[in-house]
Order: structure tokens, then C-alpha cells, then sequence
């Protein structure tokens, strides 16, 4: 970006009033001025521009450059139009205003707006073009309104003057349609000399100012094509990438419906299974219960009518059972019988010691303080050998009985 410092000659003279540039000359040319100075100012922010005027009362500078934008739009409301049109002293006070600039360090640029004939001689100009070269000033001409042959003739030799390394640079606009801000926006006026940076800038001012503009994104392609073509892939990276994103929504959307729908198929299903197979195990279950019951219930009658034949055949069958699945429980089983085997004989042998009275004799004698003779004594062992008879008299009229019974 260039460093300058500008200053805008302004041509608000008689001629500014006619209308062959819309709406009329100074109307137009106070629309380029506007975007010039915003071109400028974007371009790098310690860039300064001033305005004059060359026609009136007099040549009048109405803004020293400044880098305030705002200052430089205000100053150009209420200019009067009006008198000739003073070339030659508006560009020698603009060349005045840029030695006194701030910033030394700042290249110095005129840019004149010339709408009016040129009433000066060739020589005056390119004197004046010399000395503008010599102070290293650089001048941007543009050139519309009256089209004369010595007008055009004169300003190229001006240019012609102060012409060094291509820095200067003229603009003929003709009349016709287009404005005259939209014809110098592709102009080296607006993009510099090679100036990537200020096309761009100038296209935005030109859009703020109420332009109108055709290009896409408001970018001209043929001013600045690296960037019309980087806005334009990047609104299409964009459109992909949204277009990809609703698409991505709209699948994923449709996989959510689709599995909660055969989730709850699955789950109807599963329901259904479990249902039909706990049919099944309910229905054994129950059987198996009303056969253990049944079993048990039979069991229960046949000990019942049996009498304790049968519930000692069924405890036989028990301990049968139960043996055969466990060994220990067979050996307590079969030491249980044998000790009420024992017990039974016991009982036996016990009745038969009792009866031997000349056993019991002795065993009496033999007891310390025990007389056998005693009348007491020999009464009990009379009763205790009684009651073993009456026993087993009592067990042989039981087993009778049935006899009898069965007999009838």
C-alpha cells in the first residue's frame, strides 16, 4: 500500500451546471470526489486527503488533507457553482498544500477534475508540469465535460510534463449513460499504480455511495479477479457445506423413525416369546405340583387303610429309597432297627429273669438293708410278674379278635 498524501482540485465553475452527466456535471463529479477520498482512506489508514475549489470568487482549499473521512464529505456540501475555472493557480496552490503536509514520508498526488474549457496556452501547462515533476508531485487528470481538440491537446502535454515512471495518468469520460464515478472505478485513479488493495476499497466506497453495480458480491472481476474468484468459492464451499449438513440431518432423522420402529417390534416380539414359552413352564409346573400332591395324597390313603402293616411297608420303601441314595442314611437306618430289635428282645429276656423267682431271691439278698422275706417286697415282684402276663394275654385276645371277625 502507497503512502500519499492527496489533493482534489474541484471544477465549480458555469459550466458544471449542464446535464449531459446524470443528474448534472458537478452532481457527478461530487459523487467520484466521494469515492476517491473513501478509495484513499481505505486503501492505508495514514493515507490524508484535501479538497479546493478552482472556479468561483476564487481558487479556496476547504480541507487540508486529513485522514478524517467525515471532514472531507461535510466540506462538500453547499459549494456554490459558478465563474471561470482557474487551472493553473488550483494546481499550484494544491502543489503549496502538500509541502505543508504532516507526514514528509507521504508521496504527494494531485488529482484535477477539469469539466470546463482550458483557456490557458500549452507552454503555461507544461512549465508547470516540469516543476510539479522536479517536486516529485504526481498528477491525475480527469478530463469530461466540453470536448474540444485544444483542451485535450493541452492536458496531454501537462501530463506529458509531469509524467515520471508512469506515475501520472489522464481519463477521458465521454458522456452516455454510465456515471462518471462507475467509469473511474477501473481506472488507474482508483487502483493505483499496480495496487492491489485500493480496487476493492474503492468498489465498497462505491457501493456506499449508492452506486450501482452489477458484480457479484460487489467485486469487479476484471479490477480485482483473485478476489472475486476467492468470494465466489467461498460461497460455494458454503452452499456445499449446508446442503450437506440438511442432508446429513434429513438420514439421520430417517434412521431414528426407523429404529424406533423395529425396536418396538423387537420388543412386541420378545414380549410375545416370553410369554409362550413361560406358557409352557406354568403349565408343567403345575402339573408336576398336582402329581406330587396326587402322590401324596395315595400314599397318605393307602397308610390310612393299611393300618401299620402298610406304613411299615412304606417306611421299608423310604428307607429302601433313601438308602440307595445316600450310604450313611442306610446305616443309621439299619443300626435304628437293630436297636429297637434289641430293645424288643430286652423286654423279653426281662419278663423271663422276673419269672425266675430263685434269681430274684438272690439278687434281693445281695442288696445292702433288702429283706426278700418282707411282705412288701414280695408283693411287687408278684405284680411285676402279673403285668408281662397279662400283656401277652391281652396281645393273644387282640389277635383273636380279628380271627373271629373275619370268620363270621
Amino acid at each position: 500500500m502507497v503512502l500519499e498524501a492527496t489533493m482534489i482540485c474541484i471544477d465549480n465553475s458555469e459550466w458544471m451546471r449542464n446535464g449531459d452527466y446524470s443528474p448534472t456535471r458537478f452532481q457527478a463529479q461530487t459523487d467520484a470526489v466521494n469515492l476517491i477520498c473513501g478509495a484513499k482512506t481505505q486503501s492505508n489508514p495514514e493515507n490524508t486527503v484535501g479538497v479546493m475549489t478552482m472556479a468561483g470568487k476564487g481558487v479556496r482549499v476547504l480541507v487540508t488533507p486529513t485522514s478524517d473521512l467525515g471532514k472531507i464529505l461535510a466540506c462538500m456540501h453547499g459549494l456554490e457553482v459558478g465563474g471561470e475555472c482557474n487551472l493553473a493557480a488550483g494546481i499550484q496552490v494544491a502543489q503549496l498544500a502538500l509541502k505543508h503536509r504532516q507526514n514528509k514520508k507521504q508521496q504527494q498526488r494531485i488529482i484535477v477534475f477539469v469539466g470546463s474549457p482550458v483557456k490557458y496556452d500549452k507552454k503555461v501547462l507544461e512549465m508547470i508540469g516540469r516543476k510539479l515533476k522536479k517536486n516529485s508531485v504526481a498528477l491525475d487528470i480527469v478530463n469530461f465535460g466540453e470536448e474540444d481538440e485544444g483542451k485535450t491537446e493541452k492536458l496531454e502535454a501537462l501530463l506529458a510534463a509531469v509524467n515520471n515512471n508512469d506515475s501520472s495518468h489522464i481519463v477521458h469520460v465521454p458522456t452516455g449513460p454510465n456515471a462518471l464515478s462507475d467509469v473511474l472505478i477501473s481506472t488507474p485513479i482508483f487502483t493505483g499504480d499496480g495496487e492491489g488493495g485500493s480496487g476493492f476499497a474503492a468498489a465498497a466506497a462505491a457501493a456506499a455511495a449508492g452506486g450501482v453495480s452489477g458484480f457479484d458480491f460487489g467485486v469487479d472481476p476484471n479490477l480485482d479477479p483473485e478476489l472475486a474468484l476467492a468470494l465466489r468459492v467461498s460461497m460455494e464451499e458454503e452452499r456445499a457445506r449446508q446442503e450437506a449438513a440438511a442432508k446429513k440431518a434429513a438420514e439421520e432423522a430417517a434412521k431414528q423413525e426407523k429404529g424406533g420402529e423395529q425396536q418396538s417390534t423387537s420388543q412386541d416380539a420378545t414380549m410375545t416369546e416370553n410369554v409362550s414359552a413361560a406358557a409352557p413352564e406354568a403349565e408343567n409346573k403345575t402339573s408336576d405340583l398336582m402329581d406330587d400332591e396326587n402322590a401324596l395324597l395315595q400314599q397318605a390313603l393307602a397308610m390310612s387303610m393299611d393300618g401299620p402293616a402298610a406304613s411299615l411297608a412304606v417306611r421299608d420303601t423310604d428307607m429302601s429309597e433313601a438308602a440307595a441314595d445316600d450310604q450313611d442314611l442306610a446305616l443309621a437306618l439299619q443300626l435304628s432297627v437293630q436297636d429297637s430289635t434289641k430293645d424288643q428282645g430286652s423286654e423279653t429276656d426281662m419278663s423271663k429273669l422276673l419269672a425266675d423267682q430263685s434269681f430274684v431271691s438272690s439278687i434281693l439278698a445281695s442288696l445292702p438293708g433288702v429283706d426278700p422275706n418282707d411282705p412288701s417286697v414280695k408283693d411287687l415282684l408278684a405284680s411285676m410278674q402279673s403285668q408281662p402276663e397279662a400283656s401277652s394275654d391281652q396281645k393273644k385276645d387282640e389277635d383273636k379278635a380279628p380271627n373271629e371277625e373275619e370268620k363270621k
